[in-house]
């Protein structure tokens, strides 16, 4: 995890991270590394609120609907 200064480096890193998995065909890491990375910077999400949990089963569905789909809900984070 980088020592970033802001919450919007800390995303861009996150996502930059899961799209590299989404760029060799693996989804399901893509959408892991996403979930996993948001866990880890209370300033960017509570891990623990039903939201987080939620955004993370929705890309768990997502994987179902293809890569054009996860890489929408990768890049969707603001």
């Amino acid at each position: 995890m980088p020592n970033t200064e802001t919450r919007e480096e800390f995303l861009d890193w996150a996502k930059k991270r899961a799209l590299a998995y989404l760029d060799r065909g693996d989804l399901r890491n893509a959408v892991v590394s996403m979930c996993s990375d948001l866990k880890k910077n209370p300033r960017v999400y509570d891990a623990n609120t039903p939201a987080v949990i939620a955004l993370c089963q929705l890309g768990i569905f997502k994987m179902d609907q293809g890569a054009a789909e996860v890489r929408y809900w990768i890049e969707d984070f603001r």
